[in-house]
């Protein structure tokens, strides 16, 4: 199982951004898929997550109306758009995938700041 994450970097507060993981290794579609971010000295956190098939998304209260998660299964591929950013949106962000177990990505970095 391989989980790739892109799309990170700096952005001003307000800004936009795409984050993307490509997955490998196993049967994308009958995975739910997820994001997750960890924040300097805090623990690791749910943002938001996606069923294999269906439009079933989940979101974390301070992410919801500003961030939407999306997959493509014929891609293997899981996206993250985060607009309206914030300070506090800072945080290390890490694709994940659950079936029976859970696999993770390597995470990449997005700071808010001006």
């Amino acid at each position: 199982v391989q989980l790739v994450e892109s799309g990170g970097g700096l952005v001003q507060p307000g800004g936009s951004l795409r984050l993307s993981c490509v997955a490998s290794g196993f049967t994308f579609s009958s995975y739910l898929m997820s994001w997750y971010r960890q924040a300097p000295g805090k623990e690791r956190e749910l943002v938001a997550s996606i069923p294999g098939i269906g439009p079933f998304t989940t979101y974390a209260d301070p992410v919801k109306g500003r961030f939407t998660i999306s997959r493509d299964n014929a891609k293997n591929s899981v996206y993250l758009q985060m607009n309206s950013l914030r300070t506090e949106d800072t945080a290390v962000y890490y694709c994940s995938a659950s079936r029976i177990a859970t696999h993770w990505g390597q995470g990449t970095l997005v700071p808010v700041s001006s």
